[in-house]
């Protein structure tokens, strides 16, 4: 028997352009949150690294994070200098993205989520579950990656 908590997440840009400030905050709360799944992880150079694996169960694989209770994923590259690739993988397609030093790709669920097509107009079709979050770094050094995911 869990107690549900709150999780809060609060993005803020502020830039000051010829004595202007600009940006805003927007602030997420989701309620219900009974699991979270943290770690650093440090990822050589010239290997793919799986950082996260979702399924239908927790008892499918080692390690599964349930894909229906998923409602925040946040992959953050702590390095300075060295960007990173993150490998978006579904059952049938995947998409990568870069994550510059510093940055972070946020993800809001990992069920019914995702469509990957091999052309330049989107159909918004049937989304598909996340199966594994990969990360390969760009450099030549590895790069330590924190991944953080919360679930109901």
């Amino acid at each position: 028997n869990f107690n549900m908590a709150t999780l809060t997440t609060t993005i803020t840009e502020s830039v000051t352009i010829n004595g202007a400030l600009r940006g805003s905050s927007n602030t997420l709360t989701v309620t219900d949150i009974v699991d979270t799944f943290e770690r650093v992880v440090t990822c050589p150079n010239a290997a793919t690294t799986t950082i996260a694996t979702f399924s239908s169960n927790v008892y499918d694989s080692a390690g599964a994070i349930d894909a229906e209770n998923v409602r925040y994923i946040r992959v953050s590259n702590l390095s300075t200098t060295a960007d990173i690739e993150i490998g978006v993988a579904g059952a049938a397609s995947n998409y990568s993205m870069l994550i510059p030093a510093g940055n972070s790709h946020i993800i809001s669920r990992a069920d019914n989520v995702m469509l990957a097509e091999a052309d330049a107009v989107p159909t918004y079709g049937s989304l598909a579950d996340i199966t594994k979050l990969e990360v390969r770094p760009t450099a030549s050094t590895p790069v330590n990656v924190e991944i953080f995911v919360a679930t109901v």
